[in-house]
């Protein structure tokens, strides 16, 4: 069945960078929009950045500022978030997820599977 499979979390200092890996299998991953939530503790889930099927159409939270790229690999079914600049703020569990078909559509929350999440803590 599908498996979704965070890695790439850590401890970093603010203003540093780390990129998140999420290895899938269980399905088509290229015929299928993915994104990313995270959760922050004791705060509810929060969407991330998306990006559709073959990668030309991406979205990103407004918090962001430009700070994080959502990326895929097609050919090794490994979706990928680069974060730079991270903030303290930035802490949380961060979640791929995996769309029920190919667009990134308006219900962003409505992934029909997450994976088991990374930690990233951002602090000095």
């Amino acid at each position: 069945e599908v498996q979704l499979v965070e890695s790439g979390g850590g401890l970093v200092q603010p203003g540093g960078s780390l990129r998140l890996s999420c290895a899938t299998s269980g399905f088509t991953f290229s015929n299928y929009a993915m994104s990313w939530v995270r959760q922050a503790p004791g705060k509810g889930l929060e969407w991330v950045s998306g990006i559709n099927s073959d990668g030309g159409s991406t979205k990103y939270a407004d918090f962001l500022k430009g700070r994080f790229t959502i990326s895929r690999d097609n050919a090794k079914n490994t979706l990928y978030l680069q974060m730079n600049s991270l903030k303290p703020e930035d802490t949380a569990v961060y979640y791929c997820t995996k769309y029920d078909g190919p667009a990134l559509l308006d219900h962003l929350y409505e992934y029909n599977y997450w994976g088991q999440g990374t930690q990233v803590t951002v602090s000095s």
